[in-house]
């Protein structure tokens, strides 16, 4: 007769940006995602500003109603440090060493990677696995950010009334997401997706190949720009600009004097990131488009990028194939997935 296992307690992924909270909590039977509880509450300007915490107790404040908001009771939480606050590197080590030995070897060995003084540094690492054509060595990859940015996301989620169990990378986060969306892809086993995650102050690129990425890049671009433009030429307030460019009710010249010109922009940016890997790689195209964050849920967006720059593209939704729990509402869930990516990544540790 087996023991039942008593399943780790439920985590809750939270994803702070800098316009919202994004909040979402999964549970899983057999092979089935359900979302049980999510969230996006925004956050006042100014509160985070490139992708640092500025004001603590307004985020804390923004957790909490969105935990409210949502209907979870889990009390444990995963969040994550961003792509620039953070060093990764992948370095070999020998391959006898295990446990607590590893661990003390890649803590000296960072030393020569991280250009911050060592006790100012939460480090992680794993084990990727064999170091190709040198049996005696393993890939370890490493990811180091100052302590600062990880205690002041931890204190935030503290000020929300979770505790931090979990502080992960967003990029890492956004790979373990993605691995929900390949199987929708039509690509070779080794293709190369383009991962456009077009937030509200910054637009990134992950290559993607094979799960993982192999190449990063963000640009300072977003949907707050648009947010800004919708408020200087209709005289609305930040909240009443955010809420129009979701809900609608704008004058209809909105779509061709302000909406187009912004989507040709973002066609731009992420032409001009493409560009970037293609000058730096021995690549010079990219199978497949996909396009996540905030800016992804405007309409018409992605076939404009596909007959521009001539790629196939697609809108992501990790959440897809997911069931809904009593307390989600499929509409509201259907417009916000393309930006819940790294609260989905983030979520998906619970089952770790």
């Amino acid at each position: 007769m087996g023991v039942i296992k008593k399943s780790q307690s439920a985590l809750v992924g939270v994803d702070i940006s800098s316009t919202a909270v994004k909040l979402l909590q999964l549970s899983r039977a057999g092979n089935r995602y359900r979302v049980e509880h999510y969230a996006v509450e925004p956050l006042p300007p100014n509160a985070v500003v490139e992708m640092n915490i500025v004001e603590p107790e307004a985020v804390g404040e923004a957790i909490k109603r969105a935990m409210a908001r949502s209907g979870t009771r889990a009390k444990h939480a995963a969040a994550a440090v961003s792509g620039s606050a953070v060093i990764t590197k992948v370095i070999p080590m020998p391959a006898e060493l295990d446990g607590d030995d590893l661990e003390a070897q890649v803590e000296l060995e960072a030393v020569n990677y991280v250009p911050y003084p060592i006790e100012e540094v939460n480090l992680d690492f794993e084990v990727l696995g064999p170091m190709p054509g040198s049996p005696e060595s393993v890939q370890v990859l490493l990811a180091a950010s100052r302590s600062e940015n990880v205690e002041v996301r931890a204190s935030v989620l503290e000020l929300g009334g979770l505790i931090p169990q979990v502080m992960d990378v967003e990029a890492f986060a956004i790979e373990n997401a993605f691995a929900l969306i390949v199987d929708q892809l039509p690509i070779p086993r080794d293709g190369l997706v383009a991962l456009i995650d077009a937030g509200a102050t910054m637009t990134t690129l992950n290559v993607i190949r094979q799960g993982r990425s192999i190449y990063s890049r963000e640009q300072v671009f977003g949907g707050k720009q648009l947010t800004d433009e919708i408020m200087r030429r209709y005289g609305l307030s930040y909240e009443e600009a955010g809420l129009a460019k979701r809900q609608g009710g704008l004058p209809e010249t909105y779509e061709t004097e302000t909406l187009d010109p912004f989507k040709e922009a973002l066609v731009q940016q992420v032409s001009r990131l493409l560009q970037f890997f293609y000058a730096g790689s021995e690549h010079n195209r990219v199978d497949q488009i996909v396009l996540a964050g905030g800016c992804a849920a405007i309409a018409g967006i992605a076939p404009l990028v596909e007959e521009q720059l001539g790629v196939p593209t697609m809108v992501a939704n990790p959440l897809a194939h997911m069931t809904l729990g009593p307390r989600v509402q499929a509409h509201a869930l259907a417009q916000d997935a393309p930006a819940l990516m790294i609260a989905c990544g983030l979520a998906l540790r619970s089952f770790d």
